[in-house]
């Protein structure tokens, strides 16, 4: 009799999940047949997280898909929002901007067509220099020095160049991606770097193993002046991030999360999100800023309206999103 419950029951199992199977083939009738996240520059967090991400909702999900080079959050939003990109990776600050028409990229342009999936990590400010180049601290910085900003219209390069100014640095502003910035600031062409970028950075890990350097930390008066200026939030970076750090690190920052285009499928921004949030080992396997890219971080979005499908996981699993952030 046992045998005979246990037959029947693994019979109804197959059944389900067969017409479970089915079903979720019938749902991807109107999937895209493949895909492209956005990313940044070779050498930044957003290119390792953002290529790995899309590796693995490809292997996962069985769609074509990778990520691309761009010039970063600005740019990516743009991307999504034209519908050239599915999905990319953005800050929330330039997110505000781009929402409210004011992107540098596309000026009295609201981008409209951007929906949030979930949060990504922090991305902290952060400066680099040369051990023997004597700069220990931001107001170690010479008069007219040359500081690289990242690629063009990046969050680095948006929010950086203000936030010295406010802290009143004379500086010549360079933009690159990370890793030739990195190989500049090593041959001595540029005299400090201004990394907006997750933690470990590539680029500075790279640095660090070829050669001494300095990560120069805000004072407290100074993150003060910042915090109260700008849309960021207080970070320390752990001593653990870098060989170079003997201890944390003072410094701001502003919350990532990853975007897709609002008029993409329910269905498939659903499982991308159910993939993403369900799976934070396999997150982590994409780089370890992912310990951050958890449902619960949901809340540091404040801006863009979150994307139906993603509103489906995340209600289904007990977490409320505003009305005001549904379309």
């Amino acid at each position: 009799m046992r045998l005979l419950s246990t037959q029947l029951l693994a019979g109804t199992v197959a059944g389900t999940l067969l017409v479970a199977a089915s079903a979720a083939a019938q749902d991807r009738s109107d999937w895209p047949d493949n895909f492209t996240v956005g990313t940044a520059s070779q050498g930044g967090t957003y290119f390792v997280y953002g290529s790995g991400w899309a590796n693995l909702i490809a292997d996962e999900l069985d769609i074509s898909g990778g990520g691309e080079v761009t010039g970063g959050p600005n740019q990516n939003l743009a991307l999504v929002h034209t519908g050239d990109l599915a999905l990319g990776l953005t800050t929330m600050g330039p997110a505000a901007e781009a929402l409210a028409g004011e992107s540098p990229l596309a000026p009295g342009i609201p981008m409209d067509n951007v929906c949030a999936l979930f949060p990504m990590y922090e991305t902290p400010f952060s400066i680099t220099a040369l051990a023997d180049s004597g700069i220990e601290s931001i107001a170690d910085i010479p008069d007219g020095a040359s500081i690289g900003f990242g690629p063009a219209a990046s969050t680095s390069d948006t929010y950086f160049p203000a936030i010295l100014e406010e802290l009143g640095v004379d500086f010549e502003r360079r933009n690159g991606g990370w890793n030739d910035l990195g190989g500049q600031l090593q041959d001595g062409l540029i005299d400090v770097i201004a990394f907006a970028a997750g933690i470990p950075i590539p680029a500075v890990s790279q640095l660090e193993v070829q050669t001494d350097i300095n990560i120069v930390e805000f004072t407290e008066e100074e993150q003060a002046k910042v915090l109260e200026a700008f849309p960021v939030s207080p970070f320390n970076i752990p001593a653990s991030t870098y060989q170079t750090l003997e201890e944390d690190a003072r410094a701001v920052s502003m919350w990532n999360f990853t975007i897709a285009g609002c008029d993409l499928p329910e269905d498939f921004v659903y499982e991308i999100t159910k993939l993403s949030m369900e799976n934070n080992d396999k997150m982590l396997d994409v780089h370890r800023s992912a310990a951050t890219s958890i449902p619960e971080n949901i809340q540091y979005n404040t801006v863009l309206p979150f994307h139906p499908g993603a509103v489906r996981w995340y209600e289904e699993n007990g977490y409320e999103i505003p009305d005001d952030l549904k379309l």
